[in-house]
């Protein structure tokens, strides 16, 4: 991944002139006005603009990103020398988005020289593309291997070169809009990979014993059905069972069960009885000794209800949740982080009908939170759960709501905002019946339940946190407080449990000790656990 180029034009001014104009690759534009990242985490480094606004950046790997100033943005070249031979091979490189190797010599050429006459009209782009090629030692290629260059460059863009707003976290769209596969289609290439050596009598052991790849190859049996299959359904069957009840679990029985052979019942009836998870979730599950027509029924219901035959029917999660599990964890970040976008922009839409916005989105956002977090961004987990807590009518789901979001405000370091959140969330808590209507007493008895420990060592933790910030030492002191407050209503069984959790921990503050808790018997200044705050309960 050469930069050979590059350094030519740091260190020659003609070359750098010559670049900027006409070829609108310009050393003295590399301010993109805007603070933006790579979704991955991946360094980034601005070293160019053009006089659109546009900025072209170098990844880690010298692949060159252009950001253009209406939020679209694509990786343009493998290398900064592959870029400008783009740039200076198609100087109207703009209007060739939309061109492909697969559109033919005929029309790629016809439009590039269309594009080219146009620009003479202004300005010569001949001597002077020969010139800068010369001094930059680029080859000359022709415009359909340009074309080529371009567009396998720009398919390249996602899922690792996804470009963010760096303080609001939306993507940029595509620079270009060649159809992509979908997602899918990636991540179910092993699975098919595996099911063929299935099939083909081999790798048996091997597949079923690796979780990902049975999952995969559950999954591809799934689209693909075949009446041979019923030996290798059984045998993933068997070994699927022992990671307890997962989805791939289910979908095993009900591939099982859909071949309707009474002998099957004695195995899918083991599975079931595998654990508590798997009695629950294989529920309805005829009896041995039931008619053979019984499983095969109780398969087909399941089917039409939870799978199917088309894998553009399945949940997003479903795919994002396989892709992280076989190591795809950018395809699995991109796919959210659009989902999320378009949520968020329809939300914005939806702004004057609070109800609407409820009933599209309400459903997506809590597992989107889930899914980051396993994905350990809490960045976008923070984005969605902002979204996510105004639409909870439940006294109970506030506050659930709220105190996830106070972790992950504290996660990202965002201070100051998770302190504002426990205000919010005590708030709450001080109306009757939490705010919540006469139907609504869910939050009733929240002192004698997890949900009252957890945030009173949410609390603890914020306070902690913060601590050494001078500029919040009056909220820190407000918040710990407010713990001990807390911490004092809690049940005794409920309250034992937080002070077992806190025991052994140094003192966030000396001063913030009142003598308004000394008749209470619990320490508003009690230490911060140094364990990890336990799992927040989830909305519901």
């Amino acid at each position: 991944m050469s930069d050979h180029a590059l350094r030519l034009l740091r260190e020659q001014p003609h070359l750098a002139e010559l670049a900027a104009f006409p070829f609108n690759f310009d050393l003295a534009r590399a301010d993109h006005g805007e603070a933006v990242r790579l979704a991955s985490g991946g360094p980034l480094e601005a070293v160019a603009g053009d006089d659109t606004g546009g900025t072209y950046f170098v990844c880690g790997d010298g692949s060159v990103l252009y950001a253009d100033s209406e939020g679209s943005a694509g990786i343009i070249g493998n290398s900064v020398d592959e870029a400008l031979e783009v740039l200076v091979g198609l100087p109207g490189w703009h209007d060739h988005l939309g061109l492909a190797p697969a559109d033919g010599e005929e029309k790629i050429r016809a439009a590039v020289a269309e594009t080219e006459e146009e620009i003479r009209e202004y300005h010569g782009i001949d001597d002077e593309r020969t010139e800068l090629r010369a001094g930059l030692g680029l080859p000359e290629r022709s415009p359909v291997e340009l074309v080529g260059l371009l567009h396998a460059a720009l398919l390249r863009t996602e899922p690792d070169f996804l470009l963010l707003n760096a303080e609001e976290g939306g993507a940029h769209a595509l620079l270009d809009r060649h159809p992509r596969p979908p997602l899918w289609e990636a991540v179910l290439a092993r699975g098919r990979t595996d099911l063929t050596l299935l099939r083909e009598g081999s790798a048996w052991d091997e597949v079923a014993g690796d979780r990902a790849r049975r999952a995969l190859a559950l999954r591809a049996a799934q689209f693909d059905r075949r009446e041979g299959d019923l030996p290798l359904l059984r045998h993933l069957l068997r070994h699927e069972a022992e990671a307890s009840m997962t989805d791939e679990l289910r979908l095993a029985a009900v591939l099982v069960g859909l071949h309707g052979h009474a002998e099957d019942l004695p195995l899918l009836y083991e599975v079931r009885e595998t654990d508590f998870d798997t009695w629950c979730g294989l529920g309805g599950m005829p009896e041995p000794g039931a008619d053979p027509a019984e499983p095969r029924r109780w398969a087909r219901d399941l089917d039409d209800s939870l799978f199917g035959t088309d894998p553009a029917d399945e949940p997003l999660f479903t795919w994002t949740g396989l892709a992280h599990e076989q190591g795809l964890v950018e395809l699995a970040r991109a796919a959210l982080i659009r989902r999320l976008d378009d949520i968020d922009f329809r939300a914005y839409c939806d702004a004057r009908d609070s109800k609407a916005m409820e009933r599209r989105h309400a459903c997506q956002l809590n597992p989107l939170v889930n899914e980051f977090e396993q994905l350990g961004d809490t960045f976008q987990a923070l984005r969605a759960q902002r979204l996510h807590v105004p639409l909870q009518t439940r006294a109970w789901d506030r506050v659930s709501a709220l105190l996830r979001l106070a972790r992950l405000e504290r996660e990202e370091g965002r201070l100051g905002a998770a302190i504002r959140t426990l205000s919010s969330l005590r708030d709450t808590l001080s109306e009757p019946d939490g705010g919540a209507s006469d139907s609504d007493s869910s939050l009733g008895h929240w002192q004698r339940t997890n949900l009252g420990a957890y945030i009173v060592e949410e609390h603890y933790a914020v306070a902690r946190a913060a601590a050494t910030d001078t500029a919040l030492a009056d909220e820190v002191r407000a918040v710990t407080v407010a713990a001990g407050e807390l911490l004092a209503r809690l049940s005794g069984t409920a309250r034992a449990n937080v002070e077992r959790h806190l025991a052994g921990t140094t003192d966030i503050r000396t001063d913030t000790r009142t003598d308004t808790h000394a008749d209470t018997g619990a320490d508003p200044g009690a230490g911060v656990s140094a364990e990890p705050t336990p799992p927040q309960p989830s909305a519901g």
